[in-house]
């Protein structure tokens, strides 16, 4: 489990999502998981392999023929409330995701969050084309493609806590 970081502001996006789902586990159960983001291509549609070194990780994702990776940092951790990580390609800012968690009934609202972080100027148009190079997505459909794929991870995520609870 990370060390708790001091969180971050969201600087600059151009965007953001969101979607929640109810958990039926204590956030701090939630929470464990969610950090353990080499656990997250059991529920991810596109993460293949993550490899973790301290406070930073490369994702690698694919989507049909496509394969591509990322370089992660760590910006948030605070056990049982938000875990967030920043993302960037070639050093170039790309998004913030991250995972708030409120309890609720007994259970965990858990909120998974995506930030846009291109920006403009031509380090936003380099990742843009990056982006679509690599992913296949073109940067105006790139919020609706992340809202799909969180509601399959959260959906994914619950399943298998439901399968997993004693």
């Amino acid at each position: 489990m990370p060390a708790p970081v001091t969180p971050e502001p969201i600087s600059g996006p151009t965007g953001s999502i969101e979607e929640s789902l109810l958990v039926p586990l204590p956030p701090q159960d939630v929470y464990a998981a969610i950090s353990d983001v080499r656990r997250m291509r059991e529920w991810s549609p596109e993460v293949v392999a993550v490899w973790r070194f301290g406070q930073r990780f490369v994702g690698v994702n694919r989507s049909g023929p496509f394969l591509w990776f990322t370089t992660c940092r760590i910006v948030v951790a605070v056990p049982g409330r938000e875990f967030a990580f920043d993302v960037t390609t070639f050093g170039l800012p790309v998004a913030r995701w991250g995972y708030r968690l409120t309890t609720a009934d007994g259970a965990t609202l858990l909120t998974e969050y995506w930030a846009d972080h291109r920006g403009g100027g031509w380090r936003g148009r380099v990742v843009e084309v990056l982006g679509r190079a690599f992913t296949g997505t073109p940067p105006e459909q790139r919020a609706a493609r992340n809202r799909q794929g969180m509601r399959t991870t959260l959906q994914r995520f619950r399943d298998a806590s439901v399968r997993a609870a004693p």
